[in-house]
């Protein structure tokens, strides 16, 4: 069990309920903005500390925030691909030269794997360097892929394009796998070595020696009211401080980036950019299924300037099952665009339908993808910590794979780290261990080599031709140079710096879900098995709760209300009947970090919810 030590509130009754009739008060108030020279008001949304910080609220006089603290050799946040693989990776080192070192791993979701969504297409080669026995321990790579499809779509019609050897989503040798199997596999084999894992802790915030290098992570409160108000219930998270703390958070780390700002790790980088990916699998007609099959498609129904394609997958799980999605960099600049409604027309294309009619639709899910590959890479090395994974980004975009750079990325870490924190004297100019070896070793890796490679396809969309002027760079410069020719391009830029306003833009007919191919948002959701704790203040906190009624609806129309996969965000009357206000459904969020990347204000920031919470995958 994972230690925690529980408090009672000290407080006498009489204080609590002033105490409460006061927060009450002034949880109620409205904060005035002013547009145009008139006055409105906003009501108050956001009620979490990170905004409204708990020493200036009366509710919580008297309340302990003591915290238990716990000690390990190396913490390591998140329990995917690159976390499991950097704790597998330093117990093999440890068991191999009898060296003792505790490891611990913390995972906000209920179960390992739960929160983990991919495509997926993985490429073996670091689960081999990992486990070249892999086999024979029984890893879930049921699918090995036996044919390659690529198709641009036009409206009706689908044009074949051939699968060159040498380009870089050629998948001979790779499998097609649920990957939240995959990643449960990893933690049984973690937990084997004696690695330490807690599911269901949320790691909140980053603790901090009185040098400046990190110590360690502490875990999520839990028991505080949607108001912001301790409850009964009320129990402190605790610390778990180490010698090293790995972030292997995945996409747009809440931790990662407050990494990035107080130690300057992307100082000598472009803006990371991204996509958002939405997933459903199906079962479907048994004489429609092709085990090993992989179909992807660009074009239809985006328009040649917005980024995106298709991915169909037939797995070999015993039952007629294909995973299928749709991605969407997030540098679209039409803020009527809807990516759950893009990826909901494309399944009636001729080409699709005809293998999903008469299947059932039985899981939904999304997430972010970090787009920026080579060019976007921050400094991964600090004092007393490192960033591995997707959180500072290793996908190969033109591969739609980044799995196995994960993998790779932790292996990496552990093997810089092990000999520094087993060391008799260990040498460190700060009291968290800084190890640039992790960096050094990353350089002279194939995950480097990989990326640098492609780093130009991406980027290379940003022309007048759009989708198709990627197409031909891709297939001119890249089979020409294999990524070696003497230029890097540069990305667009942020993200959310890219939506136009709304009067330069066409509204988007989108047809009505049939309910047989096509899907409302919120029965989609459903499939998810999203569920937070309702009495709880809303993880999608706002800096300002003005600015979404005073400048996203008003200029933008209110994107979030369409970026979102899963209607967390809606503009609805004001209780009054004049004006709007918006209205956050927490309870409904997947993690995925689209609006607080696509946001146009940059007023959304994610922070973690109570421990457990979230979408509930199998396989996804």
């Amino acid at each position: 069990m994972f230690p925690a030590c529980r408090y009672s509130i000290q407080a006498q009754r009489c204080m609590r309920v002033l105490k409460t009739v006061q927060a009450e008060h002034a949880s109620l108030q409205l904060y005035a903005w002013r547009r145009n020279g008139s006055s409105a008001v906003t009501p108050r949304i956001t009620s979490h500390y990170s905004i409204f910080p708990r020493d200036n609220d009366p509710r919580w006089e008297g309340v302990e925030m003591e915290r238990f603290a716990d000690e390990a050799d190396v913490v390591i946040v998140g329990g995917g691909p690159a976390g499991l693989s950097a704790a597998i990776r330093l117990k093999q080192l440890a068991n191999e030269q009898e060296k003792e070192l505790r490891v611990c791993l913390v995972e906000k979701a209920s179960q390992i794997g739960a929160h983990t969504l991919s495509g997926a297409c993985l490429e073996p080669s670091a689960l081999i360097e990992l486990f070249p026995d892999w086999k024979e321990r029984g890893a879930p790579l049921n699918t090995p892929v036996t044919e390659d499809l690529f198709s641009i779509l036009t409206k009706k019609h689908r044009i074949p394009v051939p699968m060159l050897p040498g380009l870089p989503m050629n998948n001979h040798g790779n499998y097609i796998v649920r990957l939240g199997h995959f990643v449960r596999w990893l933690g049984e084999q973690a937990e084997e070595l004696g690695v330490e894992i807690y599911p269901g802790y949320a790691a909140a915030e980053v603790l901090f020696h009185e040098d400046g290098s990190v110590k360690g992570i502490a875990t999520n409160d839990v028991g505080i009211a949607k108001d912001g108000s301790p409850k009964d219930v009320f129990e402190r998270g605790m610390e778990l401080h180490a010698k090293v703390t790995l972030f292997g958070e995945g996409c747009h780390g809440h931790l990662a980036k407050q990494l990035y700002q107080r130690f300057n790790l992307r100082e000598n980088c472009e803006p990371q950019t991204y996509a958002i990916g939405l997933k459903e699998l199906w079962v479907i007609d048994e004489k429609k299924w092709r085990p090993g099959r992989i179909e992807h498609s660009v074009g239809w129904p985006l328009d040649r300037n917005t980024y995106g394609g298709s991915f169909l997958y037939h797995l070999n799980e015993g039952e007629p099952l294909v995973a299928l999605g749709f991605v969407i960099g997030l540098d679209y600049t039409n803020p009527y665009l809807s990516p759950f409604r893009e990826f909901q027309r494309w399944k009636h294309h001729p080409f699709i339908a005809k293998t999903l009619e008469g299947g059932d639709r039985i899981a939904y899910g999304a997430r972010a993808l970090n787009e920026g590959g080579y060019q976007s890479l921050p400094k991964v090395t600090f004092p007393g910590g490192m960033l591995i994974g997707c959180s500072p980004g290793f996908m190969n975009v033109p591969k739609i794979k980044g799995t196995h750079t994960a993998m790779k990325s932790g292996m990496l870490a552990a093997e810089a780290i092990f000999p520094k924190v087993t060391a008799e004297d260990p040498a460190s100019e700060t009291t968290g261990f800084h190890i640039p070896e992790y960096e050094e070793n990353l350089k002279k890796s194939w995950i480097w080599k990989e990326l640098y490679s492609v780093r130009n396809i991406r980027p290379s969309f940003h022309n007048y031709f759009g989708l198709y002027g990627g197409m031909l760079y891709t297939g001119v410069f890249y089979w020409i140079f294999r990524g070696k020719e003497p230029w890097t391009l540069k990305h667009a830029g942020l993200d959310s710096a890219q939506l136009k306003p709304a009067k330069e833009c066409l509204p988007i007919e989108y047809p009505k879900p049939d309910g047989k191919l096509s899907f409302d948002l919120l029965s989609s959701v459903a499939l998810s098995g999203t569920n937070h704790e309702g009495d709880q203040p809303p993880h999608l906190t706002l800096k300002d709760d003005s600015v979404p009624v005073a400048r996203n609806l008003a200029i933008y129309d209110g994107p979030e209300q369409r970026f979102c996969p899963a209607g967390v965000y809606e503009y609805v009357p004001l209780e009054t009947g004049e004006g709007m206000r918006l209205q956050i459904n927490a309870q409904n969020c997947v993690h995925c970090k689209t609006c607080d990347i696509k946001d146009p204000s940059q007023n959304i920031n994610w922070v973690v919810p109570e421990g457990s919470g979230g979408p509930a995958y199998n396989g996804m």
